[in-house]
């Protein structure tokens, strides 16, 4: 498949749930309110339209939220899934989570066809990750990776960067990855629903970020590509694989490969725009079908960047939906 300005679209990225047992605060307010159950796509619309998008060349796909592993069904998910790991139809079938449940579900994944996983985890600091996320445990998370890796999952942090927050946990954050042999990514905050803060205030830019960590490990860029939109250096002489991900400082939109399916069955061809198809009201409808045809207008709605720039400075409104409902 192919966009209106020629870039190969190869990715998708499936929210299977807007619900989560953290609340982090850059992505949700302390009292969301969820979607109904019957606006949720059910596990065998999640499992024919992916079938389909795989039909028209998505080769990746990525489960994400909220957090994925609180749908009750997630198993059947990945286990439907994981059978086009195995046929080689899907290349690529991986998870974002925030892995507070991985100590009960990495079997699983290991099993059906999950070789390696995306961890968000902001701080090693029990404090800051408890106020970060508004209660939660991170020795719960550290259980969780431990259990992913003794399946035989690589994992890679995910680690939002936050001013005047988490500054200080980087050089820890980077020792404990290469210890334990994780990659890690370093994420800009987006401007995404309204979260009750001043996102002004929280954002900083990747490289005024990794500033400090300049002082002890030596930074290179690598050609390392993964199908996201990280950028790679290794942090020498740890051998750490460290990716960077700018929407904001270093745009990368004109390599963008992805489309995003919602919790509710939206294609979103930008984290950034407004612009979607309602694939969910169509198969309901019409059968499953009727993916083709709006698979095609999403191609060509795709727009050619972001607008988060323009949200950030205020010339522009901000998204009202939220990053658990549209899937990290």
């Amino acid at each position: 498949m192919q966009d209106g300005f020629g870039r190969k679209i190869d990715y998708l990225r499936i929210s299977v749930t807007d619900r989560c047992n953290f609340r982090c605060q850059y992505c949700m307010s302390e009292k969301m309110s969820f979607m109904p159950k019957a606006q949720l796509l059910t596990l065998e619309e999640i499992s024919l339209i992916a079938e389909r998008f795989i039909g028209h060349g998505i080769r990746k796909i990525r489960l994400t939220g909220g957090e994925p592993l609180v749908r009750r069904d997630m198993k059947d998910v990945i286990q439907r899934l994981g059978r086009k790991v195995a046929s080689g139809e899907l290349e690529e079938l991986t998870l974002t989570t925030n892995g507070s449940l991985l100590s009960e579900y990495a079997d699983h994944l290991g099993a059906h066809g999950v070789r390696r996983i995306n961890v968000s985890m902001d701080t090693l600091d029990p404090g800051r990750f408890s106020e970060i996320t508004r209660g939660a445990d991170v020795n719960v998370v550290l259980d969780g990776i431990k259990a992913a890796t003794a399946a035989g999952i690589r994992v890679k942090i995910n680690m939002v960067a936050l001013r005047d927050f988490n500054e200080a946990d980087l050089l820890p954050m980077v020792e404990y990855c290469a210890r334990n042999g994780h990659d890690l990514t370093v994420i800009e905050t987006m401007p995404l629903g309204d979260v009750g803060a001043d996102r002004k205030l929280a954002h900083i830019s990747a490289d005024e970020f990794l500033r400090p960590l300049h002082h002890h490990y030596a930074l290179a860029p690598i050609a390392h590509r993964s199908a996201g939109p990280a950028r790679y250096v290794s942090v020498e002489p740890l051998g750490l694989r460290l990716g960077l991900i700018t929407p904001l400082s270093n745009n990368f939109c004109d390599d963008c490969n992805r489309l995003r399916l919602t919790t509710d069955g939206k294609i979103f061809m930008c984290l950034g725009r407004h612009a979607h198809v309602d694939l969910r009201a169509a198969v309901r409808k019409d059968g499953i079908a009727a993916v083709d045809q709006l698979l095609q207008q999403a191609l060509r709605l795709k727009p050619l960047r972001h607008d988060f720039n323009a949200q950030l400075d205020g010339s522009a409104e901000i998204l009202e939906r939220h990053m658990n409902v549209t899937g990290g």
